[in-house]
């Protein structure tokens, strides 16, 4: 009874909604006023991290653990999110964010630990490094060899710690910084009412997770590649939304696309941003073509019954590359015109 009261205790002392109790300890003063600046801040702190009377008892053993490394006087350095508080905060962001994360638990992204790194196929081809955790599993504390075993390309493979099996690989941290400052969202009454170049095109909290560094960095921060095509300038799309996707769709040293996991769009859609095609958090294309073509292309033919890789991913006409010239090697067609009708 006395163990479990210090644990209530402890949790009630140091917890509260209004972010006062876990202010209480210096070290966590910096998250509290980020938080408090953030576009979550109308959000309390123990919808993300756990209240103070749950029956968690996990949680209020770490909270526990907390206080009494701060008796102790040996508090890390560097307060961060912990691996295995991961996979319980991204359940937490579907309490508010429902249909946005059932597009990504649906999508690519959402994909878990066994998808990515006991696939067979996969690591028959590549070797598993430790560079695979800068997208994939970064929030682990270790190594590929403290993950998965063995490091070669014959296998079987398996995971040193089953459990994480089932985690997500690409969680919502790996691209959404929660204490990160910014505005409220404001109401839907007042978002339609403004004009479109007043209209936001991405949350404050967009930023990378570097696992090197623990911490998250910026949209803002994170640049644009400037790449080639064989040694020509690629016209770039100036959506800084992008930015984040290059963090690991990214090219080899030599910036040429289509190198490493590059997906720059040329041919008929350089220019293109990722999101002009890929849903946000599904990743979903179904709606791509139609939003920005009629029905008919300038050679008169339905573009979604063309011969790319948007109808089938056997096609050898990449839609991230696909010319003109691709289909009609002899000359482009010029545009059809329609006639009018004749009078009657």
């Amino acid at each position: 009874m006395l163990g479990v009261a210090t644990l209530a205790g402890t949790s009630a002392y140091y917890g509260g909604q209004d972010g006062a109790g876990c202010g209480r300890c210096h070290e966590i003063r910096p998250l509290v006023d980020s938080w408090a600046a953030s576009t979550h801040r109308r959000v309390a702190c123990g919808d993300c991290h756990g209240r103070s009377f749950s029956a968690d008892l996990r949680m209020h053993a770490k909270n526990l653990e907390r206080v009494w490394l701060h008796a102790l006087g040996r508090t890390p350095e560097q307060i961060h999110i912990r691996h295995q508080d991961v996979s319980p905060l991204v359940e937490r962001c579907a309490a508010c964010h429902r249909q946005e994360h059932a597009e990504w638990a649906s999508g690519p992204h959402g994909a878990s630990y066994a998808a990515i790194f006991v696939n067979a196929e996969h690591n028959a081809s590549q070797q598993l490094m430790d560079d695979c955790l800068r997208c994939h599993a970064m929030h682990f504390e270790g190594g590929i060899r403290d993950l998965v075993t063995p490091l070669d390309r014959k296998g079987p493979w398996r995971f040193v710690d089953q459990k994480h099996a089932v985690l997500p690989a690409v969680p919502c941290l790996a691209c959404h910084q929660v204490h990160r400052k910014g505005a409220l969202l404001p109401p839907r009454r007042e978002q339609q009412r403004l004009a479109g170049p007043e209209q936001e095109t991405a949350r404050p909290s967009l930023a990378f997770y570097d696992r090197r560094a623990l911490e998250h960095v910026g949209l803002e921060r994170l640049p644009l590649p400037a790449m080639e095509d064989r040694g020509r300038l690629v016209k770039m799309s100036p959506d800084r939304r992008q930015a984040l996707c290059y963090q690991c769709h990214a090219p080899r040293a030599g910036a040429e696309v289509f190198s490493g996991d590059d997906r720059t769009p040329v041919g008929v859609h350089e220019g293109l941003s990722c999101q002009a095609c890929h849903a946000t958090h599904g990743l979903t294309t179904r709606a791509s073509c139609s939003g920005c073509h009629p029905r008919l292309s300038n050679c008169g033919i339905d573009v979604e019954k063309m011969d790319t890789s948007f109808k089938s991913p056997a096609s050898r006409h990449d839609v991230h590359r696909v010319a003109c010239l691709d289909c009609h090697p002899q000359g482009v067609p010029r545009k059809k015109v329609s006639q009018p009708a004749a009078p009657a």
